[in-house]
């Protein structure tokens, strides 16, 4: 049976220093990891370079609420942890805690389904309407960017071979209405075919802020800014008028490859639905 050489860090120190030496494969709760590379039952998974186990990294772990109002979630805070949080935005909340099954939501991390930059990954979805952040540390240096960039595409990021992904940064968010849907073939334990999370500020009877992604619908999360600007700054009554082309400027956002019909009308039902409901003055909370 093939070997694969294994690391155990207990502190990031040691993790850092082992990720600059050897580039390891960083693996955390290996959900994802360990499907993607498994070669069946008692055989060793096909990694082609050594593996890093950092769930003993305490200083990865935790979420904490900061002066500014901001969120930091550990890299290795779990969906469950997520899930169950009194300091997390309901968005991301909503995400974490339809995470196929219960094991699964007790072992996958937050740094895990960012890093592993699946289309169909659930937290990076409200993560990049809800402009979050992520936080990568070197021996060397610290970055911070925002998920929307450092997520390329379907399975690529902006992570260098010597980085961890040390820790998510929400930034404090009031909006007056929100909405999540997550379609799956079931209900509980599905891999989602479509993710959609929408929310607005109303004041005075005024959109001053209106955003919207989309999870599954191509490569990478789908949100369009361009878009979002034409219902900012549109009174409520005036929303009918401009829905049609909102929701025309949101075709050109979704994948044009698998069901490119499907996911477009989709999307386009449940955007229409949030948008209807602020017209009729729903009141505020969660747009269910």
């Amino acid at each position: 049976m093939e070997q694969v050489k294994c690391f155990m860090p207990q502190t990031l120190e040691e993790a850092l220093e082992i990720r600059k030496n050897y580039h390891a494969v960083i693996l955390a709760g290996g959900s994802d990891l360990m499907v993607s590379k498994s070669m069946g039952a008692g055989i060793t998974p096909a990694f082609d370079s050594p593996v890093m186990i950092i769930t003993g990294v305490k200083e990865l772990k935790g979420i904490r609420k900061n002066d500014d109002g901001s969120v930091e979630i550990g890299a290795l805070t779990t969906s469950a942890e997520i899930s169950a949080s009194d300091l997390v935005h309901p968005l991301l909340k909503d995400a974490a805690s339809r995470m196929g099954a219960i094991a699964l939501r007790n072992s996958a991390t937050i740094g895990g389904n960012i890093g592993n930059a699946s289309p169909k990954g659930d937290m990076p979805q409200p993560l990049i309407l809800l402009d979050a952040k992520v936080v990568l540390k070197s021996q060397e240096a610290e970055r911070i960017l925002p998920v929307d960039e450092f997520i390329l595409g379907s399975k690529k990021t902006a992570l260098a071979d010597d980085e961890i992904i040390t820790k998510v940064i929400l930034p404090p968010q009031n909006f007056t209405h929100i909405f999540f849907r997550k379609i799956g073939m079931r209900r509980a334990n599905a891999i989602s075919k479509l993710t959609l999370s929408a929310a607005a500020t109303v004041q005075d009877g005024v959109v001053v802020d209106f955003r919207a992604s989309s999870g599954a619908a191509g490569p990478k999360v789908a949100r369009s800014r361009k878009a979002e600007e034409i219902l900012i700054g549109k009174k409520l009554s005036e929303l009918p008028q401009v829905k049609e082309e909102f929701l025309d400027a949101w075709n050109g956002v979704i994948s044009p490859h698998a069901m490119p019909e499907y996911r477009r009308n989709t999307t386009r039902r449940m955007l229409a639905y949030f948008i209807d409901a602020l017209a009729s003055g729903h009141p505020e909370g969660r747009v269910e």
